[in-house]
């Protein structure tokens, strides 16, 4: 298989893209953010990188809380023209016809129509380069009742999310394997 060596890029492809709700609940604001990532369990630990011209930046970095949206199909185009659009300018709020709604322990908003809304206070922030990384334990899950199963458990697959790669929005196929199943026992059948 022939290959080509190109020079070092941020070609991580899939990501998740994902809409960052920040400011006062007076005046909110949603930045699409592309670079976000799990990275801790205990306690549980997300970060995003954000540019420093970025009108959230200020309000992420004054306040030290936001809510990262997870976006579903339905959201794409939101999650597009918010990515696009400065706050400084717009209510995303209002032009994209999306609903903010109080956070539950942090002084920020949700995003109405995300099923799953992970509200942040943000620990450490760590200038880059081009983008300031912030890290944020994650304080509180809201997570809507329709994605739960008869037993209480989260069935995301429900949720139609969404993921970005090289440019383009992609919804999520169909399920390959489940974590563990290359080194699960195989069931033998009771006779």
């Amino acid at each position: 298989m022939a290959r080509q060596v190109w020079k070092g890029s941020t070609l991580l492809n899939p990501e998740p893209p994902v809409l960052v709700s920040c400011g006062s609940t007076e005046k909110p604001n949603l930045i699409t953010v592309g670079w976000c990532g799990t990275i801790c369990t205990q306690p549980p630990m997300v970060s995003i990188s954000v540019r420093p011209e970025r009108y959230s930046y200020g309000l992420i970095k004054d306040s030290g809380e936001f809510v990262i949206n997870l976006p579903t199909e339905q959201l794409t185009r939101a999650v597009d023209w918010c990515g696009v659009k400065s706050g400084r300018e717009a209510d995303k709020f209002a032009a994209m016809h999306l609903h903010a709604a109080p956070a539950a322990r942090v002084g920020t908003v949700l995003l109405e129509e995300s099923p799953v809304n992970l509200e942040c206070r943000v620990t450490q922030r760590i200038p880059l380069g081009s983008h300031d990384l912030f890290l944020a334990e994650v304080v509180a899950v809201d997570v809507e009742e329709s994605l739960l199963d008869e037993n209480g458990k989260l069935c995301l697959n429900r949720a139609k999310l969404i993921v970005y790669s090289h440019g383009d929005y992609l919804a999520l196929g169909r399920r390959l394997g489940r974590f563990g199943y290359s080194v699960r026992k195989k069931k033998t059948p009771r006779h």
